[in-house]
């Protein structure tokens, strides 16, 4: 018996443009361009092709991401519970200027998921596991009304 292929959610060019997006922002960003910068250097090729792997393995369980993104990221130091909030609003905007909303929302409840996990990593190893008690999750919109008058869900 032939096994279904898994659903596919988004192409590798869409995951190509939000990877791009994404990181030109983060570049320009004045509270984690720096940070980046220090990680990376100057050459972002090869995070950026990491990247993609990532999000291909993210989002449609392609498997060509085969890093630790917990010891990669632990290990970057200063990284604080307001890096993780504001990252995840720079994302949120990217995922919402590129793509229709329901793509938007699997991206960002991806997203989401990830920085927890992050997180998690981060309160596991740090020296001050007490700054990482909480993380604010990025604020939804709501839903619009449909012809009822009550919000979708």
């Amino acid at each position: 018996m032939q096994r279904e292929p898994l659903p596919q959610y988004a192409t590798d060019d869409q995951i190509e443009t939000l990877v791009a997006t994404f990181y030109a922002r983060i570049r320009g960003d004045e509270l984690l361009g720096p940070i980046f910068l220090a990680a990376i250097g100057e050459d972002w090729t090869p995070h950026l092709k990491t990247m993609c792997d990532f999000w291909s393995s993210v989002m449609n369980t392609s498997g060509r991401y085969k890093g630790k993104p917990i010891p990669a990221h632990v290990k970057l130091p200063g990284i604080e519970p307001r890096h993780f909030e504001h990252w995840l609003r720079l994302f949120s905007e990217t995922v919402r200027d590129l793509f229709e909303p329901p793509l938007a929302a699997m991206f960002l409840e991806r997203a989401e998921r990830i920085a927890e996990s992050l997180k998690l990593g981060f309160a596991f190893h740090a020296e001050r596991p007490e700054i990482w008690g909480g993380l604010p999750r990025v604020r939804r919109p709501a839903a619009p009304p449909t012809e009822t008058g009550s919000p979708q869900r």
